[in-house]
């Protein structure tokens, strides 16, 4: 699942838990879901950030720091 889907599922799963009088069984399935979901988006920004950090080593091997947005050097 893209991580734009699991946030918006997420979103909906926050939704029907602030606002409808769920049976408690179904609170907890709706909890144990967005938890996953929570560790999925997890996984991906973290994924997504040692991606990041390998395109901005220099030649060496070392990390550079660069502001967004990044620029060529």
């Amino acid at each position: 699942m893209r991580y734009e889907e699991a946030l918006k599922r997420l979103e909906a799963i926050v939704h029907e838990l602030e606002e409808n009088d769920l049976p408690l069984e179904e609170a907890l399935k709706r909890y144990e879901e967005g938890v996953k979901l929570v560790r999925h988006c997890e996984k991906l920004l973290n994924e997504a950030q040692k991606k990041i950090e390998v395109l901005l080593k220099d030649a060496e091997g070392h990390l550079v720091r660069q502001e967004y947005p990044f620029t060529e050097e």
